[in-house]
């Protein structure tokens, strides 16, 4: 191991104890893995990362070779009907960004096949910015309605980007949207739904995030530090 590559491993190592030491009881860490190698994603796996939040199939399949199945894998990308794929939804333990009836009727018909139940998180566009995905917050409940009848499916909570601020502060209104219509939708009480997750915020946002209700949070740069 040459000198650099331990410094930024011991760095990895110190960042996730300091997270999962002020973590609240019950909030789940993500480790977002965009652009990290796959040795850099088993650093944080030994250092306690649980779970591994990945954009790309292809990122995945290549760092779950070297990790294997000791931690879980949630797909936190843009998803697109092309990309659901019977090998992709066999690496994922979690969809956390379906949103549409499309994408969920596709990842539906494709676990069928492989016999598996797979857990997903409605993805809602916050902000309603249009070069984002997610569906609109207004369209979130209708969405879940209808995805609650697929057999292969089993919506869990939503997930939430939001507008990227230089204040983070500034974000706290589109996650507290975001707990409402949670909240909204859990009191329906629909068959196959059950809405025990709200995964918002990330390095910039997610101590406000977590103010407002999150129980699950997707960090990068704070584990991995800045990208190259």
């Amino acid at each position: 191991m040459d000198y650099n590559h331990g410094v930024a491993s011991e760095l990895i190592k110190q960042n996730i104890a300091r997270l999962l030491a002020d973590l609240p009881e019950g909030v789940e860490l993500v480790a977002a893995a965009k652009a990290r190698s796959p040795q850099e994603v088993l650093e944080a796996v030994q250092a306690g990362i649980r779970i591994i939040g990945e954009n790309y199939v292809k990122d995945a399949k290549e760092a779950r070779e070297l990790v294997g199945k000791r931690v879980k894998w949630h797909f936190i990308g843009t998803l697109q009907k092309h990309n659901v794929r019977k090998t992709a939804l066999e690496i994922f333990d979690m969809i956390e960004s379906v949103d549409s009836l499309e994408i969920a009727s596709e990842i539906d018909k494709k676990c069928a096949q492989i016999g598996k139940v797979m857990p997903v998180l409605i993805e809602v566009n916050s902000g309603r910015e249009p070069q984002k995905s997610g569906a609109l917050p207004e369209d979130a409940e209708q969405l879940v309605r209808e995805m609650s009848v697929l057999g292969n499916i089993k919506v869990m909570g939503l997930m939430t980007v939001g507008p990227l601020f230089g204040n983070p502060e500034d974000s706290r209104p589109y996650f507290a949207e975001t707990r409402r219509i949670f909240e909204r939708i859990k009191g329906l009480k629909l068959p196959n739904v059950e809405m025990n997750y709200l995964s918002m915020g990330m390095t910039s946002s997610y101590q406000i995030a977590l103010e407002e209700g999150a129980n699950i949070i997707r960090i990068g740069t704070r584990i991995f530090g800045e990208r190259d």
